[in-house]
């Protein structure tokens, strides 16, 4: 989370855009180590290992929604341009359509707002598996093919988050009650 941090310190001024993209490599490395998991155990997964703020008072927030018209208008969709209002409707879509690529594009499509965010923060997400199962056959079609090496690279840092994921002293483990 530390690495999340410091990246995001370079262009978003605002402790809260920081915990968005503390909050989106929480939700990556989930998605990476524990594709199954979804709903609202997902969305308070990452809150759970969050520190306290905005952002993660809207995952809260989000884990009790249940419909895309109502995430949308509760948690926003990118108007006021901040991460308080991007990134909980993103991790919202993730929690709800992970299981369908091209459903969870199309959920945050149909919801207007940031969308080039918002649907950059599901692809993120999504894409931290390790398989390329769920995307849609004719939108790979359309794709450059990756070098090998970024083959290799992105296999390795799914490897590296699970083993981040199993140490005893991981930040990405949920705390002790």
């Amino acid at each position: 989370m530390s690495e999340a941090a410091a990246s995001a310190e370079v262009t978003h001024a605002h402790p809260e855009g920081v915990a968005g993209a503390v909050a989106v490599a929480i939700a990556a490395a989930l998605s990476a180590t524990e594709p199954q998991l979804c709903g609202a155990e997902f969305l308070e997964r990452v809150a759970d290992r969050m520190s306290e703020g905005a952002v993660r008072d809207k995952l809260r927030q989000a884990a009790g929604i249940d419909d895309s018209g109502t995430a949308a208008g509760e948690l926003g969709v990118g108007h006021d341009t901040s991460a308080v209002d991007t990134v909980p409707f993103g991790l919202w879509v993730v929690a709800h359509h992970g299981h369908d690529f091209a459903d969870a594009c199309w959920t945050a499509v149909a919801a207007g707002g940031d969308i080039d965010t918002t649907c950059a923060i599901i692809g993120g997400i999504l894409g931290a598996r390790a398989t390329s199962d769920g995307l849609p056959l004719d939108w790979l079609e359309r794709c450059e093919p990756l070098p090998e090496w970024a083959i290799t690279h992105r296999v390795a840092v799914v490897q590296e988050v699970e083993w981040w994921c199993a140490r005893e002293d991981s930040n990405l483990r949920p705390p002790a009650s």
